[in-house]
This record gives C-alpha cells, sequence and structure tokens, in this order.
C-alpha cells in the first residue's frame, strides 16, 4: 500500500504532502533549535514558534479542522530530534496523556504525571478517540533515521494495555511512514506506533501536535498552546 491510499478513518493516518515551504521549514528549524537545546524530545509550554501554523486556518490547523471539525485547536507540542548523540527505541505504545491547566479530580481522568513542568492526566480512551495528532517533519525521515511505524486500524482497538500493545500491533498491517521535510503526517491519537533507532548520522526533528475539537468535563480544561 502506498501512502496516498491511506485513509484516516478507515487506517488511522493519512499523509499531507508539502504542507510547509522549504523557506518556513528553514525559519521554523531556526526558531525552535534552541528550545531543544541538544535533548532527544521537549514538551513546549506554548506555540509561539510556530502559531500561524498550528492555528485553525494555517496549513498544519487546516489539516486538523478537515479531519475532526471546525472546533479543533492544539492543545499539546511536543518537539523532538533524533540525532547520533541522542538516540532511542520508542517500542509499540498508544498516546495515553494530555496537558491540563489545573488538577481537578474527575472520574475517569487518572493517573497524573507532570512532564517538562506540566501537568499530564491519562483520560478516557473517548477522549483520545476525538483527537487528532499532526507530526510536522522538520527534517527528510526515511528508512535510516527512524521512520514512525503504525499498525493499521489500531485505533478502532480502544484501550490497549501497554503488555498487550506489541501482540495487537503486529496482528494488524504495518506502515512505514517515511516523509519529506514540510510533510504533515497526520495520524488517530490512540493508533498504535513505534520507532526504532536512527542509523543516520543526520538530525530527524518532528514538531508533533495534538489537535482537539471538544471541551473536556466538570471542569477540567485543556492546557492548550497560549
Amino acid at each position: 500500500m502506498r501512502a496516498c491510499d491511506l485513509s484516516f478513518a478507515r487506517d488511522g493516518a493519512a499523509l499531507f504532502s508539502e504542507t510547509v515551504d522549504a523557506g518556513e521549514i528553514a525559519a521554523l528549524r531556526q526558531r525552535l533549535d534552541p528550545a531543544i537545546d541538544g535533548r532527544p524530545g521537549r514538551r513546549l509550554p506554548d506555540g509561539d514558534a510556530a502559531s500561524d501554523l498550528l492555528a485553525n486556518d494555517g496549513p498544519v490547523g487546516r489539516i486538523a479542522t478537515g479531519l475532526i471539525g471546525a472546533t479543533a485547536r492544539p492543545v499539546r507540542a511536543v518537539l523532538f530530534d533524533k540525532t547520533p548523540d541522542a538516540n532511542w527505541i520508542v517500542a509499540w505504545h498508544q498516546d495515553r496523556t494530555i496537558t491540563v491547566r489545573e488538577r481537578v479530580e474527575v472520574e475517569g481522568f487518572g493517573p497524573w504525571s507532570t512532564k517538562d513542568g506540566l501537568l499530564h492526566v491519562a483520560p478516557p480512551i473517548a477522549v483520545l478517540e476525538g483527537m487528532a495528532t499532526l507530526r510536522l517533519h522538520l527534517d527528510d525521515c526515511d528508512d535510516e533515521n527512524a521512520p514512525l511505524r503504525i499498525a493499521m486500524g489500531s485505533h478502532r482497538l480502544g484501550y490497549v494495555p501497554a503488555t498487550l500493545a506489541a501482540s495487537k500491533a503486529v496482528a494488524l498491517p504495518p506502515f512505514v511512514c517515511h516523509a519529506n521535510a514540510g510533510d504533515v503526517w497526520a495520524y488517530a491519537t490512540p493508533i498504535l506506533h513505534m520507532s526504532e533507532r536512527s542509523r543516520s548520522n543526520g538530525r530527524r526533528r518532528v514538531l508533533q501536535v495534538d489537535y482537539a475539537a471538544s471541551d473536556l468535563p466538570a471542569g477540567l480544561r485543556w492546557r492548550g498552546l497560549s
């Protein structure tokens, strides 16, 4: 199967090629590199560096509104940077947490954690199923520098315990998500995914942004990127 044959609803992923032009990607690298500062990844407290791109009328945000609705807005951003000196394997897993403004005890939400100074909580799976995760590639990504691998259709499995993630994933058709700088891969947030160590001497920078179109219940508020 080719990337152009994937369906977000059916397979849980879709490729949007050449979403951001080369000049804007170069400028974005320059703005974001101080934030990563040699670390493998960092949760960003705001989206100032890419606000025009991520807003729902920007080139990345428009993808989200087309997938999950006109009220989609960015609610979390993580910058990843795989290099020869910061290289790691990510085993099969689901992304299971969201960032919120303050702790409010609500049934079904938990456990709680703090990462990079931001408050995180694991929500019910229904919250994740209403979200989309968009990955803007700042570098080319081929077999040598750890492309994301997904289990197609796994976003429809509901909550998958970590101990079962690998066995559930390998029972489904795999897809390797190659990309060029400026491409955006969109994923259903609960999709099972993994990546190997990079075999490249270069960098693999990705700006990963979660989008949500609905409010949280009972006084919980998305932290967002403001």
